[in-house]
């Protein structure tokens, strides 16, 4: 089947995939702002955008999409505002992700290794320290903190397939190339994956990670739905993806980032050894009947339990006079306060670690402050709503240890209270 990957921005109505029309409504969480698009004080009293966000399934190849893609430039403004390198959990994750990497991959030093989607170097910096070349692709304003900061030579662009040519010309060939939550947000994906096919190296490795749709599934995590997220993956339909480009998923892994990922290895056809992870993947999937209705439709209703479970303790602590705040900014939050339609009367702050790009900005849509978390230590809130709650054990522990003697509300996977002391 011949299938254009590459889509326009505006309405989506195939399978960006496989091409397929047999699409299904999983959840519509209405329309909102862009997750990231915080807003000053000045622009508050501006008319604010906000766009269609619908997640569809595929019937055929099991991908979720939205089905409304925001043109790209829109979404990643040179002043983005988000910093892997400024959370300590996923800085450590990443080096520890690149070293095993290199020891998998069996890489020999002085390998050229390229993220796309590069943020401020972190991730490279573990294979730099592995004594490999290094080249980060960065859209936006954070590849200067990745050249000043970290050393990391970074190109300020959008990946696509010329500009993959020009880096094969000055940097010769990659022999490893990663994306981490990036691969699932670009919409020209034909584009990418031609630029993908013209970078690596014949016995090179693609690696991809992102969120993994039977942990979405399960987990009710209807806050993975935002703008960003053009897509949410199943192994099923990655394998689909990459046989139009001659390419295969020879391992795949699952880990806890984001609430449940997956991170798939690629290679040319008959190029690397398959280990089995694979096919135990895909005849889990197929157990877990995401090739049927039942799973979506157990999402959709879990997904409205647990947001009328949170609105129903914001209104509760509202009338009773209970300190009801949030912790942490992710832009996965903003689905979630918008689709709860909780603002800043029911939760007054959202409390950031002190190097965040987002203080003195307002969450768009609810336009709920941002301010410094040392807030928390000082006022000793009756509850705190752990708005990265994929991060909940470290952030409970970082907060107790400065102090905090507040009780902690997980609004996923289930809607609990977290009474640790």
């Amino acid at each position: 089947m011949n299938v254009d990957h590459d889509v326009v921005p505006g309405p989506l109505d195939r399978c960006q995939v496989c091409g397929s029309n047999a699409l299904e409504l999983v959840l519509d969480v209405g329309h909102q702002p862009l997750c990231d698009s915080l807003l000053t004080t000045t622009q508050l009293d501006e008319p604010e955008t906000s766009f269609p966000l619908r997640l569809y399934r595929c019937e055929k190849c099991t991908l979720t999409q939205l089905d409304y893609v925001v043109d790209g430039t829109i979404v990643y403004k040179p002043d983005y505002p988000y910093r892997s390198g400024i959370t300590k959990e996923l800085a450590v994750y990443q080096q520890a992700f690149a070293e095993s990497v290199v020891g998998k991959i069996g890489l020999e030093q002085g390998s050229l290794c390229v993220d796309i989607g590069s943020n401020d170097g972190t991730l490279l910096t573990g294979f730099k320290k592995s004594n490999m070349r290094t080249l980060g692709v960065e859209p936006t304003n954070i590849a200067k903190v990745a050249r000043t900061e970290n050393a990391i030579e970074t190109i300020q662009s959008f990946f696509t397939e010329s500009l993959a040519s020009e880096i094969v010309k000055d940097y010769g060939k990659a022999k490893v190339i990663t994306t981490t939550n990036v691969f699932a947000h670009m919409g020209p994906l034909g584009e990418v994956m031609r630029g993908i096919s013209c970078l690596l190296d014949d016995d090179g490795v693609f690696i991809t990670e992102s969120h993994y749709l039977m942990d979405v599934l399960e987990g009710a995590q209807y806050d993975t739905i935002y703008h960003e997220h053009i897509r949410t993956y199943s192994l099923n339909s990655l394998v689909v993806l990459f046989e139009f480009y001659g390419m295969e998923v020879f391992a795949v892994e699952r880990a806890d980032r984001y609430g449940g990922n997956i991170r798939a290895y690629v290679a040319r056809k008959g190029t690397r050894q398959h280990n089995g992870s694979v096919s135990d993947l895909l005849k889990l999937e197929k157990s877990k009947g995401m090739d049927g209705r039942n799973i979506y439709t157990r999402f959709r209703e879990n997904a409205y339990q647990t947001r009328d479970e949170l609105m129903e303790f914001a209104y509760k602590a509202k009338r009773t006079g209970k300190r009801f705040v949030g912790n942490s900014c992710p832009g996965r939050c903003s689905t979630l306060l918008n689709f709860c339609g909780i603002g800043p009367e029911l939760l007054p702050y959202l409390a950031e670690q002190p190097a965040s790009l987002k203080l003195g900005m307002y969450l768009p849509g609810m336009h709920i402050p941002v301010v410094e978390n040392s807030i928390l230590i000082e006022e000793q809130p009756d509850y705190v709503l752990l708005l990265a709650w994929h991060y909940g054990k470290p952030i409970m522990e970082q907060l107790r240890a400065r102090g905090l003697k507040s009780k902690f509300i997980a609004p996923l996977p289930k809607f609990s209270i977290i009474e640790d002391r």
